[in-house]
């Protein structure tokens, strides 16, 4: 275990102490100042940056205990908010930075925040605008230098470090003596749980479990090295980013990098990560721009079409028995392979897999898969391809991965065997029930809510059902209230229908629609970018002024169309076929009978998805009811 000298148990504000202290030198944060412009900072640095804003946030009053939030996208300035926090003994309460001004001051309220961070103006008025339904906050510091607000409430970051300076001055050992008071069994964030259903419920994590949580992970995966790089792009006010990516991170002391999903694909070539966190979605759509690159003529998609088939063909080649993988690092994929295919691979790999790997950065060692399933096509696609990503599987109040697969036993479709000091079993529905120090003891303000989420025995209902695989690997069935079921009293797992389209080129997002009808149906997001090519390539005329587009650069995209647009046949066409192929792969009842294709992208916004891109099902059914009752006779509905 030499290698992984950093599995040590501490508090945060300890470990942020260590690095400032023992490795002040080496690179802590790096991130972007303009297009292809950076800066970074050390841990020293850090160090000094963290104990400043405590100090300031303790010259406005903040307690041990007091509760803190931080309302901001993943930036440097997040972690800055974080460690303040909880360096002056406080609790960080995360606010998504798209949530309402409503659903901001119920959290606010609920947790009793006597301070709020926001990362700019805009989320500035968002929560001036709620101050007099939030009693208990008393300030709002705003995450950048200097600010245009005449309200004595509201300060910038260099006022509360010049004012963290002053304290220093009068009393040198007030930090010092602070964050030492902090121990490992106190409180240290409330995370409220986004959920696809129900009232938001505040998980109360402490030092102890989320230190569990980053000792369970730096067990599991490979060990850090000094040069690693982790690129974060995943919103920091859920736990998979800020504890799996940050946390890990931290404890080995190494980069962290930071980018957004809009601008992915440009950072990968800046930061040149060698880790990093993402969700099914992101790979889809990684997969998906490198296939629309590779269809720009009818000779490279050829090419890359063969190069898919030959990469699947020596994945399940190397599969064993059990449909176990090994993807160690220095692996060679050949081995044991027939000649003839290993000559057809290392063509492949020459022409299209080498440059996907450059694509990453060229440093790329593995990535991680969370927070929804990962298909086992879209799996073995980037196996095919050298692209090392483990599945796991977790919740916010585990503080994430309970099960995860290991580099050298990779079974697609799974999210691996239980980790290290994490206990599971199967409750007699299927439910997933666990065990760990790494899981919470509470919710915030909602005994009733702890008490129905744990067994008398201790284990945690995790709401998904499973299936039990091969050595103790499990596979995702489906929320146990993402299961359908029919009139007739078929039971039909939504997610299983969801992933048939996870590598489609014509479709984009599938919600299948089933409870109490009497057949499956289906609301389509089409893949507006794609048909929008295929319409301007083949002089199809469609309405230009209809489109709405979000994102810069290569990173925009369609995301509404007009119904001329919805109306071409081919659209309906292309789109049906790829019905087609799925519903051949589905029993006769789980089948898609209709389907309606809709003119826009669900959206955070319109509360249709979380902020790690699941899909909220109730509200998409219910904002388009009507478009679903179509599908059906009227004596169905």
């Amino acid at each position: 275990m030499d290698d992984k000298w950093y599995i040590t148990q501490q508090t945060f504000p300890a470990l942020m102490h260590r690095n400032a202290t023992q490795f002040g030198d080496r690179r802590a944060q790096w991130w972007k100042t303009g297009p292809s412009e950076t800066t970074s900072i050390t841990y020293a640095e850090l160090g000094r940056i963290v104990e400043e804003l405590a100090c300031g946030l303790m010259g406005l009053g903040l307690q041990k205990g007091d509760r803190a939030a931080v309302m901001a996208h993943t930036s440097p300035q997040w972690v800055w908010a974080d460690y303040s926090i909880l360096c002056a003994g406080g609790v960080t309460v995360c606010v998504y930075p798209t949530l309402s001004a409503g659903e901001l001051a119920f959290i606010v309220n609920d947790s009793g925040s006597r301070i709020l961070y926001v990362a700019d103006a805009e989320m500035l008025d968002k929560a001036r605008g709620a101050w007099d339904q939030m009693p208990s906050l008393e300030r709002i510091v705003v995450l950048q230098d200097r600010i245009d607000c005449d309200d004595p409430k509201v300060l910038g970051l260099a006022q509360v470090r010049e004012s963290g300076c002053a304290l220093l001055a009068r009393d040198a050992a007030s930090y010092d003596a602070r964050w030492r008071s902090v121990e490992l069994h106190d409180r240290m964030t409330i995370v409220y749980t986004s959920g696809t259903t129900g009232r938001q419920k505040g998980a109360v994590h402490t030092h102890f479990s989320i230190n569990a949580a980053c000792a369970r992970d730096c067990i599991a995966i490979p060990p850090y090295r000094p040069d690693d790089v982790l690129m974060s792009f995943l919103p920091l006010a859920h736990t998979y980013e800020r504890q799996c990516g940050h946390g890990t991170a931290m404890h080995a002391a190494v980069t962290i990098a930071y980018s957004s999903p809009q601008t992915l694909l440009q950072d990968l070539q800046v930061f040149r990560p060698t880790v990093f966190m993402s969700v099914p979605r992101i790979y889809e759509r990684i997969y998906m721009a490198m296939r629309e690159m590779a269809s720009q003529s009818p000779v490279k998609k050829a090419v890359f079409e063969f190069a898919m088939r030959t990469g699947l063909q020596l994945t399940e080649a190397r599969a064993d028995k059990d449909g176990f993988i090994d993807m160690s690092e220095g692996i060679d994929f050949t081995r044991g392979v027939g000649p003839g295919l290993v000559l057809k691979y290392k063509l492949v790999d020459h022409l299209v897999f080498r440059k996907v790997r450059t694509l990453l950065g060229g440093r790329f060692r593995f990535a991680f898969s969370a927070a929804g399933g990962l298909s086992a096509d879209l799996c073995k696609v980037f196996m095919a391809m050298g692209v090392r990503i483990i599945e796991g599987y977790g919740a916010t109040e585990t503080s994430n991965t309970v099960n995860l697969n290991r580099l050298d036993r990779i079974l697609p479709g799974s999210v691996g065997p239980l980790c290290p000091n994490v206990e599971g079993r199967m409750a007699d529905d299927g439910e997933w029930l666990v065990r760990g120090p790494n899981v919470i003891t509470e919710y915030w303000n909602n005994p009733d809510a702890t008490r129905e989420a744990f067994t008398d025995d201790g284990f945690y209902r995790t709401g998904d059902i499973v299936k039990m695989c091969a050595d103790g690997y499990i596979r995702i069935v489906d929320r146990k209230k993402g299961i359908m079921v029919l009139d007739t009293g078929k039971n039909i797992p939504a997610a299983k229908l969801e992933n048939l389209f996870s590598v489609c080129r014509w479709i984009d997002i599938v919600v299948p629609v089933a409870d109490d009808r009497p057949f499956v149906t289906a609301l389509v997001v089409p893949k507006y970018d794609a048909f929008l090519r295929l319409f301007d390539a083949e002089g199809i005329s469609y309405d230009r002024s209809a489109l709405r587009f979000m994102g810069e650069g290569t990173a925009r995209m369609c995301v509404q169309v007009g119904e001329d647009f919805l109306a071409q046949p081919r659209v309906k066409a292309l789109v049906d076929g790829e019905m087609r192929a799925a519903n051949g792969r589905l029993e006769e009842y789980e089948q898609i009978r209709k389907f309606a294709i809709v003119p826009r992208r669900f959206s955070e916004a319109q509360g249709e998805m979380t902020p790690t891109l699941k899909i909220k099902r109730n509200v998409v059914l219910k904002n388009f009811a009507s478009e679903i009752d179509a599908m059906y006779p009227k004596s169905a509905v």
